[in-house]
């Protein structure tokens, strides 16, 4: 992961997590399938003095299909192969067990596992407990997590979303409201859906002072959420949302592309033009335990 500025990164930290309206993931696997799914995220800024400001990053995980049961499909997520030994050192969530049910939630299975390893952790970084929950810069800016359930977070930053259909509504935590999937390609290989959105002001407002809230305990000089929240109500915000759904020939979802335009004034009339994309792609990489 690589990070060329850090308000721009922190911004995509605390960014929103979209949530397609469906009662089903769209898992698309059999029992032994694995898939190796990748996060991509570009942000630029460009402000009224032709200052810009951009960060890229990209992280992946392997997921594999256990098991399918009467309480749903039990998954394993892990860092690639080819993650190395300070990847894996740093990172104690991985590997998980989990159970999805039909309506998306997930329960941890090796709950007890990951509490031993974050206190392995914990140690081997010389941080007490105090440190869970704060957040510090390296070589780049992380949130120090303790809490086993927090790595359902994560992973539902991985989703690709259900199966979608044409016409079907589309919502997202960061959007007015849901819009619906219009179909513009359909053939052997499988179909393309696009929804349209306009960004929720609010929702915005609230991303970029929780970010305040970040930088400013990185820089220790820490600032309040209500003090951020009061400064950021003075912005003008305007945008939109394009997301992108490609499916395969069975209809699942491999690839879901969300590109976020917004147009921000403050109070003194400087603007400030944000894109952000987001592509999350999952492939097969072996078929029951095939390579």
């Amino acid at each position: 992961m690589k990070t060329i500025c850090l308000l721009a990164f922190v911004s995509s930290l605390v960014w929103p997590v979209a949530s397609a309206l469906a009662e089903t993931p769209g898992l698309g696997g059999q029992v032994g399938d694995t898939y190796e799914i990748t996060v991509d995220r570009e942000s630029s800024q460009q402000r009224t003095d032709n200052s810009t400001s951009s960060s890229h990053d990209k992280d992946a995980i392997v997921e594999r299909v256990v098991a399918e049961t009467a309480d749903g499909v039990e998954l394993e997520y892990d860092l690639p192969s080819d993650s190395s030994a300070e990847d894996r050192a740093s990172n104690w969530q991985f590997p998980v067990r989990v159970l999805k049910a039909p309506g998306g939630a997930i329960q941890l299975l090796n709950q007890d596992e990951l509490k031993a390893r974050v206190d392995k952790w914990l140690k081997a970084g010389n941080m007490t407990r105090a440190a869970c929950g704060h957040w510090i810069f390296t070589w780049n800016a992380f949130r120090i997590e303790c809490e086993p359930e927090s790595v359902i977070t994560t992973l539902r930053a991985f989703e690709v979303g259900p199966a979608p259909h044409e016409g079907g509504l589309y919502a997202l935590d960061d959007a007015l409201g849901p819009a619906p999937l219009v179909r513009n390609r359909l053939d052997s290989d499988g179909a393309t859906f696009t929804a349209e959105l306009k960004a929720d002001p609010d929702a915005v407002r609230r991303s970029r002072a929780e970010g305040d809230v970040v930088v400013g305990e990185i820089m220790r000089k820490p600032v309040t959420l209500e003090a951020t929240l009061q400064v950021r109500a003075r912005e003008e915000i305007s945008g939109t949302i394009s997301v992108t759904l490609e499916t395969d020939s069975a209809g699942n979802v491999w690839r879901r592309t969300k590109v976020t335009k917004l147009q921000i004034e403050d109070k003194d009339g400087n603007t400030e033009t944000d894109t952000i994309t987001e592509s999350v792609e999952r492939r097969l990489v072996s078929k029951g335990g095939r390579s």
